[in-house]
């Protein structure tokens, strides 16, 4: 699995867990239906509490981003658009408060265009596991 745990955040591991699947389902990486991981075996690969990943998964599916079948285990929901759509509003509201921040010391719009390409590009070279 391709989940991120930060071991010395002070954000809870569960709560880790959670914003990590469903930034995965949001961008496709976790296909709808998919199956995740029991709990045991997710707990040893991330070397977690079994407890901690089933509270990831109850907060998963309240939040409707996962469904247990029992028996079978747990799946990533079907309609991960409205995922995808809530994640694209949050990043929109964070782009415009930088917007605002950038407008306010005074900074071109084709210079904050130059920093945002800048920074996908960084991010896409991080993604890759290169760094500029």
């Amino acid at each position: 699995m391709v989940v991120d745990i930060d071991y010395r955040s002070r954000v809870p591991l569960y709560l880790q867990i959670v914003t990590s699947v469903e930034r995965l389902a949001a961008s496709g990486v976790y296909p709808p239906d998919m199956q995740l991981p029991s709990v045991r075996a997710w707990a040893v690969e991330l070397s977690l509490n079994p407890n901690t990943v089933a509270r990831a998964l109850s907060e998963l599916e309240a939040r409707g981003v996962v469904y247990t079948v029992p028996g079978k285990g747990s799946f990533i929901a079907p309609d991960t658009g409205q995922l995808r759509r809530q994640a694209q509003q949050q990043l929109l509201r964070r782009l415009a408060a930088l917007a605002r921040e950038a407008q306010s010391i005074g900074l071109p719009a084709a210079q904050w265009q130059e920093l945002t390409a800048g920074a996908w590009d960084q991010a896409q070279a991080e993604e890759r596991g290169e760094h500029l």
